[in-house]
């Protein structure tokens, strides 16, 4: 004798209902995640400028570096920090009292306009600061 079993299957809603929640918790915490790792100030990109190319270049890679940085924009930049010639001289004030061997880097752009330069230049110049660097990229 054949015995057969049967064979239902039963789809309730709490099943779908408990997909529905998980699949809504995965794209919050995907969502929250990733935004989270975008805005984190860590992981913030650096200021893309392009540099100027040149023959001869030296890395240099110190703790006690400043970097000014030039954007074709015309804006200046210290560190990540947007400054104006006027913040940008008492911020180096500031650093160069608690560093006296302080080394900077001016970072300009190859479309900058040259009274850009001068201008921070002279902020340099007025300050006293010797060790100066202008970053370029060899060619």
């Amino acid at each position: 004798m054949k015995i057969s079993g049967q064979r239902t299957y039963l789809t309730s809603l709490e099943s779908v209902a408990m997909t529905d929640i998980v699949l809504n918790m995965f794209i919050f915490f995907f969502i929250s995640f990733s935004l989270l790792y975008t805005f984190n100030p860590n992981k913030v990109q650096k200021l893309d400028i392009k540099l100027p190319k040149a023959s001869n270049v030296s890395t240099i890679e110190n703790l006690n570096q400043l970097d000014i940085t030039l954007t074709n924009e015309n804006i200046m930049y210290l560190g990540q920090d947007m400054v104006n010639a006027k913040e940008l001289k008492e911020k180096i004030r500031l650093k160069q009292r608690e560093n006296p061997q302080l080394i900077v880097i001016l970072r300009a752009d190859r479309l900058v306009s040259f009274k850009k330069i001068v201008e921070v230049l002279d902020v340099l110049t007025e300050l006293g600061i010797t060790n100066l660097n202008i970053a370029a990229v060899r060619d």
